[in-house]
């Protein structure tokens, strides 16, 4: 999986004194220095490596649960870069928000959590729309694989716990138009 920018910066002032300074000042300067800069480093996504969220397409799609439809407003992962990037250091998801990585057709689709500072829910989905498979709470930053033996024509990313919140279970229908359907149901406040 993969993840969307938040970037940690930190600043640091020198302020220059008359007395002389000894190394072990000096150490705990270049040690401070040295920490500020892991720090920046650690949850910080390669400079101009990561392409804005805002500029990722982006629709409505709908889950239709026992209790009625779910909208979520989602972007879509609709290139190779938008795929491996997909929801990369974003720190806080919107729980109505999501992200969709379609398949030109159905196949075996792997996941990561590498980089990815959140818990996911995720959600196979077949080509009749149908969820066949979820992954609730994956953990953060796991390389481990995440995958389903069957083929599916999508993935859908959500905040972790929406599943369990909205009662969101395998054998729903997702709707949106990449799947062959639009969004339908009334909007649930």
């Amino acid at each position: 999986m993969f993840r969307s920018t938040a970037s940690v910066t930190a600043s640091t002032s020198v302020y220059a004194t008359s007395r002389p300074q000894g190394r072990a000042s000096t150490r705990c300067a270049l040690a401070g220095l040295l920490m500020l800069a892991v720090l920046g480093a650690l949850g910080s996504p390669p400079a101009g490596a990561l392409e804005d969220l805002a500029q990722f397409p982006s629709s409505m799609l709908t889950i239709g649960t026992r209790h009625g439809a779910e909208w979520f407003t989602v972007w879509i992962a609709d290139t190779p870069a938008r795929s491996e990037q997909g929801l990369m250091y974003l720190r806080w998801l919107p729980p109505d928000h999501g992200m969709l990585f379609p398949q030109a057709s159905p196949r075996v689709m792997s996941m990561w959590m590498k980089n990815t500072l959140i818990p996911l829910d995720m959600l196979f989905i077949d080509a009749q729309g149908r969820v066949v498979y979820i992954r609730e709470h994956t953990t953060p930053l796991s390389e481990d694989i995440i995958s389903t033996p069957v083929e599916v024509k999508a993935v859908l990313e959500l905040a972790g716990g929406e599943c369990a919140r909205l009662g969101i279970r395998v054998g729903d229908r997702v709707r949106h138009r990449l799947l062959g359907s639009p969004p339908e149901g009334p909007v649930r406040n």
